[in-house]
């Protein structure tokens, strides 16, 4: 072979044999070192890990503890609906009468009457036990209008239950095991709500979906949340992001320490499941409900005969208010415990039987929850200058209906609502009788007076602190007024103040 192709082809392989040994040595390399491989994970923090196993410890000890006293509620009731037993229009042998009947003709039958027909409509949901005696607390919207109702331990037993006390205002309920109680039924231990700090770990407990026993986590994302539930109700929510279900309800929302410091009531959501916010009734609440409730007696509440109203920082800057804690006094109900008391329209009550008020929810809370016939010390704060008034709690009565609205009348001003007289017979139908002011006729959309909620059938009764009786001293009130109007409204039995502003 040529001695110059000998020389390269030696080059060639010389080369691929270094390429080849670095190759193996970076392999052979690796297989001793592997910390050196950037495909090896880093090692596991000792401490962190401890940390965390601690943590998971905790859950599962708690589950562990409160499961025994969770219950799955499967309830029932008897849907009853009539409808038309159809048939042939002109009979049963219709349309054959027309070749076979009596001389062809088709002969119309009776009309039938309606069948009734019935099935039977299953719910589910849970509760936790909370005594030996086989009481069981869960929601009242969970056992509602049912007619059976049978509940499931953790351990598989099941028994039957019957309802012995609602409460629809807190959306609560206690039922009971019928006949023999087992002497060894567990039961859970209530917990302070008031000490639970939003952040905290908490263990949801339920049958979501009716998957009994379930636990989820999450923490306390929120305190004393309001307006979830319908209008009436006296709320005081613990949020929480621990997933909550269709079938949690009724069941605890528990701390690390393994008590219940709620009663899992409600979800936000836009598609019927859990979405990250959950709702859960305060313990405390729930300890001044049921003791009543398991002796099958109504809940008596109190009442103090106001109508109360956020303070807004507008309304804080037109009353010449430091902050906007408090509830503003916007009606005082004739002879009621606060006129007795001598509280006024425009008092700012700061303090109710020896507790700071924050706000409305608060305040109507805390007068609820007093026993009728109790006597309270109420802090207000008038014309600057704070007052302490004694005032002997009454009784909140059944609820009345709302009135109607009124038809609408004249006069548009640049607020964007008319008013007109509050004649003897549009005081009956609305509700008004021995009342005096003036009627929202007219509301504008988007305008001023639609922004900050006044509604035809409104009834006004003071103007920039004026009471007015007619609509001349309605029209000469507002004549100075520039941009900003006072109003004192009422409606539906209740009065509130109402600022309107023109832009």
């Amino acid at each position: 072979m040529n001695p110059k192709k000998l020389q390269a082809l030696g080059i060639v392989l010389g080369t691929a044999l270094f390429v080849a040994t670095g190759l193996l040595t970076f392999t052979a390399a690796n297989r001793v070192h592997p910390e050196s491989s950037a495909q090896t994970p880093p090692p596991v923090i000792k401490t962190s890990a401890a940390g965390l196993q601690t943590l998971s410890d905790t859950f599962a000890e708690v589950a562990e503890h409160v499961k025994p006293a969770v219950v799955s509620v499967y309830s029932e009731k008897v849907v009853k609906f009539r409808r038309p037993d159809f048939g042939f229009p002109f009979g049963e042998g219709f349309p054959f009468q027309f070749f076979f009947g009596d001389e062809g003709q088709p002969q119309p039958q009776p009309r039938r009457q309606q069948r009734e027909f019935q099935y039977r409509q299953g719910g589910m949901g849970s509760g936790i036990i909370i005594d030996k005696n086989g009481h069981i607390l869960t929601n009242n919207h969970v056992v509602q209008d049912v007619d059976e109702i049978k509940i499931t331990l953790a351990d598989k037993r099941t028994f039957e239950a019957e309802i012995v006390g609602t409460d629809p205002k807190t959306d609560l309920a206690v039922i009971k095991i019928k006949g023999n109680v087992p002497a060894d039924l567990p039961v859970a231990a209530m917990g302070d709500s008031d000490a639970v700090r939003v952040g905290d770990w908490v263990l949801a407990i339920g049958a979501p979906f009716g998957y009994a026993q379930t636990v989820t986590a999450g923490i306390i994302s929120a305190k004393g949340r309001t307006g979830v539930g319908d209008d009436g109700q006296y709320e005081d929510f613990l949020q929480t992001d621990a997933a909550i279900n269709p079938g949690n309800s009724g069941g605890p929302l528990v701390n690390l320490k393994g008590e219940v410091i709620g009663i899992n009531s409600a979800i936000a959501t836009r598609v019927g499941q859990f979405a990250g916010v959950g709702f859960a009734i305060p313990s405390n609440l729930a300890q001044t409900i049921w003791p009543t409730l398991a002796k099958g007696e109504t809940i008596k509440r109190g009442l103090l005969g106001v109508i109360i109203q956020e303070i807004t920082p507008d309304i804080a800057k037109e009353f010449d208010l430091a902050d906007t804690k408090g509830a503003l006094v916007a009606q005082v109900n004739k002879d009621s415990a606060a006129d007795k008391a001598g509280i006024k329209v425009r008092d700012v009550i700061i303090r109710y039987n020896g507790k700071d008020i924050e706000d409305t929810r608060q305040l109507r809370n805390l007068v609820a929850a007093t026993a009728p016939g109790t006597k309270v010390d109420i802090v207000v704060r008038r014309d600057g200058k704070t007052k302490t008034l004694k005032a002997t709690v009454g009784e909140l009565p059944a609820e009345k209906g709302a009135p109607t609205g009124a038809p609408a009348q004249t006069d548009t001003d640049k607020f964007g609502f008319s008013v007109e007289s509050l004649t003897a017979d549009k005081a009956d139908e609305l509700g008004y009788k021995d009342e005096q002011g003036v009627l929202v006729a007219e509301v504008e959309d988007g305008s001023p007076a639609a922004q900050a909620g006044l509604q035809p059938g409104d009834l006004i009764t003071e103007v920039n602190r004026q009471k007015v009786t007619s609509v001349s001293e309605f029209r000469a009130a507002v004549k100075d007024a520039k941009d900003r109007l006072l109003l004192l409204v009422k409606n539906k039995n209740a009065s509130r103040f109402v600022i309107l502003k023109v832009k």
